[in-house]
């Protein structure tokens, strides 16, 4: 996937939070082993751009490498210094989407409204991170779909997982977000290459 090739679906982002660098290239490793194409390491994280920085060496080639959870210019900066090539965050910040685009990198504003939606491609995004989804729903993005331009991509994010996965992809999502399902702090590499798999096998048979 090319980071900034807007016509190419994302596909699952895998969320690392609360990843430390010690633990960050064992793990990511196993994602891109078991087919993840991206990976994103919250700047709320321990020591994130360390990790972002290991990652992106160890596993650059085959994922897409980005900082999550970010909320100024000033991280968009570092995270791109680090190695990140996508910029994800929890809101709607024209300041940090416009940094990102300036800079050729792929930006994922949070987005709980169709006002923010539009308000972020008016910035300048082409993905929008439905966030929290769990509150927005299918139904919810199957409207956003219906009005906003159909270039834009929309990834549901916060309380996707195995049991609901399949549905998201049927109504149309570009991709998801996965986090405590597939990563929590501690988890073993080999326990996160067997959740990535499966979630990966119920997208792949369930996108459009």
């Amino acid at each position: 996937m090319s980071p900034t090739a807007t016509e190419t679906a994302t596909g699952l982002i895998a969320i690392l939070r609360g990843i430390t660098p010690e633990d960050v290239v064992a793990v990511g490793s196993a994602l891109a082993d078991a087919g993840f194409t991206a990976i994103e390491v919250p700047l709320n994280s321990p020591r994130p751009f360390e990790s972002i920085e290991r990652l992106a060496a160890a596993v650059g080639d085959a994922c897409v490498v980005g900082a999550g959870t970010v909320l100024s210019v000033d991280d968009v900066i570092r995270a791109e210094t680090a190695g990140s090539r996508i910029i994800v965050s929890p809101n709607t910040d024209v300041d940090v989407i416009g940094a990102a685009v300036a800079r050729n990198l792929r930006a994922y504003p949070g987005a709980a409204t169709p006002t923010e939606a539009f308000r972020a491609v008016g910035a300048g995004a082409r993905s929008v991170k439905l966030f929290p989804s769990d509150s927005i729903g299918t139904a919810g993005m199957t409207a956003w779909r219906a009005v906003l331009p159909t270039e834009v991509e929309l990834l549901p994010v916060g309380g996707v997982d195995r049991t609901n996965l399949a549905e998201w992809a049927a109504a149309g999502a570009g991709g998801a977000g996965l986090g405590t399902c597939l990563y929590r702090p501690g988890d073993s590499a080999d326990t996160v290459r067997e959740r990535a798999r499966a979630l990966l096998d119920i997208w792949s048979a369930d996108a459009a």
